[in-house]
C-alpha cells in the first residue's frame, strides 16, 4: 500500500468525548458487550491499582464493562496473583499458544486477548500506566458506541515532561514514517498509544504483527481495509508510565520501521528472514516481524 492508495480517503477523525456520560454510554451500549484487556509482563508494581479502579467503577459499579481480562505474558513476578486478587480474570499467554502455536512479543499478547475475550468492543490498556482513570474507557468507547463506521479509536494524551516525557519512538520513528508513506494518518497525536479500543467485527479481520510493530501495522491495515476515516482519536488527559531506556527502545524502533516499510511495499531493500538490529559492540538482536493471522480465519 502506498500513500497514493489512501489519497481519496478522508483522514482520521477526532471526537470530543469529554461530556460523554456514563448514562449515555449505558444507553448507547444497547445490549452489546465490552471487554477491557490488559496485556502484562512483569507489571506487579502497577497492575493492582489499575485493575482495582477499573473493576470497582466499570464492572461492579456501573456494568459498562462486562469482562476485565489481564493477559499474563510469562511474567516472572507476582503480576498474575495481584491482578487476580484485585478482580481481574487472569489468562496466561501459554493457554493461547498451546491452541494456536507458540508466539512471542507484545503483538502476540494483544492477539491473545482477542482470542480469550468475548466483547463486541475491546478496550486495551498497558499494564504499566499509573494514571489510568475509568473515564479513559468511557471516552475510548464513545466513538464506537455512537458511530457505526468507526473501527478503531486511539487515545490521545499529554505526557508530562518533568516525568521524562516519553513518546520518543513516536516522534522520531512513527510520525516521520506516517508522514512519508501514510499522510492521511498523521493527524493521530499518539499513533502508538497502548490505550485504544476496537470493534471486534473489524479487529478480527486483520492480522497482528507479534512484535513492537503491532500498533503501526494495525493502523495501516485498518486504514487499507476500512478507510482512514474509520480510525478515530479521543483525548483522555494525562498519561504517566514507566519509561524504557534508549538501548531497549532500539529494537522497538527497528521493528516499527521494518513493519511499516513492509506494509507499504518499501521493504525490498532488506531480506525479511535476516532482519536484526546490529549494535556497535558487534551484538545482533533479531527483530520480531512474525504475524498472527486474522482471528476470523482461525475460529
Amino acid at each position: 500500500m502506498s500513500a497514493s492508495t489512501l489519497s481519496s480517503v478522508s483522514p482520521v477523525r477526532t471526537f470530543d468525548a469529554t461530556s460523554f456520560s456514563m448514562d449515555q454510554a449505558l444507553v448507547a451500549k444497547a445490549g452489546r458487550t465490552v471487554s477491557v484487556c490488559v496485556p502484562c509482563k512483569n507489571e506487579g508494581a502497577t497492575i493492582g491499582a489499575l485493575v482495582h479502579i477499573l473493576r470497582t467503577v466499570l464492572v461492579d459499579g456501573t456494568g459498562l464493562v462486562d469482562e476485565l481480562i489481564v493477559l499474563d505474558d510469562n511474567s516472572i513476578d507476582n503480576t498474575a496473583a495481584i491482578a487476580a486478587a484485585n478482580g481481574a480474570t487472569v489468562v496466561s499467554v501459554n493457554t493461547v499458544n498451546e491452541v494456536y502455536g507458540v508466539g512471542r512479543g507484545k503483538g502476540n499478547a494483544l492477539w491473545a486477548t482477542v482470542a480469550v475475550s468475548t466483547g463486541d468492543f475491546i478496550v486495551w490498556c498497558d499494564g504499566d500506566v499509573t494514571s489510568v482513570e475509568p473515564s479513559w474507557v468511557l471516552r475510548l468507547l464513545m466513538p464506537l458506541l455512537t458511530t457505526n463506521d468507526v473501527a478503531l479509536v486511539k487515545a490521545s494524551y499529554h505526557r508530562p515532561t518533568d516525568l521524562g516525557g516519553g513518546g520518543r519512538t513516536t516522534e522520531l520513528v512513527a510520525r516521520p514514517l506516517l508522514s512519508l508513506f501514510l499522510p492521511e494518518l498523521t493527524g493521530l497525536h499518539q499513533p502508538l498509544s497502548g490505550e485504544f479500543a476496537g470493534r471486534r467485527s473489524a479487529i478480527e479481520q486483520i492480522p497482528f504483527v507479534q512484535g513492537w510493530g503491532v500498533e503501526i501495522a494495525m493502523l495501516a491495515d485498518i486504514a487499507e481495509r476500512f478507510g482512514a476515516s474509520s480510525i478515530a482519536q479521543v483525548d483522555v488527559g494525562e498519561r504517566h508510565h514507566r519509561h524504557q531506556t534508549l538501548d531497549r527502545l532500539g529494537v522497538q524502533a527497528a521493528e516499527v520501521i521494518a513493519t511499516l516499510l513492509a506494509r507499504v511495499g518499501a521493504d525490498k531493500a532488506f531480506a525479511a528472514d535476516q532482519l536484526a538490529l546490529l549494535r556497535p559492540n558487534g551484538a545482533s538482536e533479531p527483530l520480531n516481524l512474525d504475524e498472527r493471522p486474522p482471528m476470523r480465519s482461525v475460529i
